[in-house]
């Protein structure tokens, strides 16, 4: 009996020979929770509340769009369209907004007409986030990745900020962790057409995201950025256009 004792003290939970992981797990948890502090805790919910806040203003937006504020008058009527796809150049500059479900929306309300309106509105708003994202300060980037504690991605900044897109891209396929990136580097421009067509793209930052993005890597002259968003754009607004 004693024997069976002196063999379970040495393999429970709590002895230091332990073949139960439970201890291991245990302390583990404990580690991770006590780097976890709570005002981490606030940034990261506060980050997904905004996320989600404009996320579902936006699809909101594109559930109650209609036309009936538009005035019979010809010289209001225009003033009103033009307020409207204003509006739309605004919002889908916006990270997170679900610019695609707003675009069809008003494609299926305006038609034809509408859905000429929306591919060139929908070309400046990702232009002006293009423009935005190239525009932002290396150091109000890694301020943001520092507020989120990310600061390997802040050192990384800062060492490559000065490179080219060719040397910087180089950098990048080298420092990769994954095969998957290196190939998603090599391919960019259609995983850029792709994300911009993707339904549900907001959750990734949405079409005025993607752009700034673009812009903020600095990978793509806006030139090329220019003729991918014409190409990748293109095929919805088409098919309203012509069927």
């Amino acid at each position: 009996m004693t024997t069976r004792l002196n063999i379970w003290s040495k393999y429970s939970l709590n002895s230091p020979h332990s073949i139960f992981p439970g201890q291991e797990i245990l302390k583990t948890c404990k580690k991770l929770l006590g780097k976890i502090s709570a005002y981490f805790c606030f940034k990261i919910v506060l980050v997904l509340g905004v996320v989600a806040f404009l996320n579902s203003a936006g699809i909101w937006l594109a559930h109650n769009i209609n036309t009936q504020f538009l005035s019979n008058n010809r010289t209001m009527f225009f003033l009103s369209l033009l307020c409207l796809f204003f509006v739309y150049i605004v919002l889908l500059a916006l990270p997170f907004i679900p610019g695609i479900e707003i675009g069809l929306a008003l494609m299926f309300l305006m038609g034809a007409k509408g859905a000429l309106l929306v591919y060139i509105s929908t070309i400046v708003a990702l232009s002006i986030s293009y423009f935005i994202g190239g525009a932002i300060p290396s150091g109000l980037i890694c301020k943001g990745l520092e507020w989120l504690h990310m600061n390997k991605a802040c050192a990384m900044i800062r060492q490559h900020e000065t490179l080219n897109a060719n040397a910087l891209l180089q950098v990048l396929n080298n420092k990769a962790p994954t095969r998957f990136i290196p190939f998603l580097l090599r391919h960019r421009y259609i995983a850029i057409a792709t994300a911009l067509n993707l339904p549900g793209n907001s959750l990734m930052g949405g079409g005025g995201g993607i752009a700034m993005m673009v812009g903020i890597s600095r990978l793509i002259s806006y030139p090329k950025f220019l003729l991918l968003q014409v190409v990748a754009i293109a095929p919805v607004p088409l098919w309203f256009i012509v069927f």
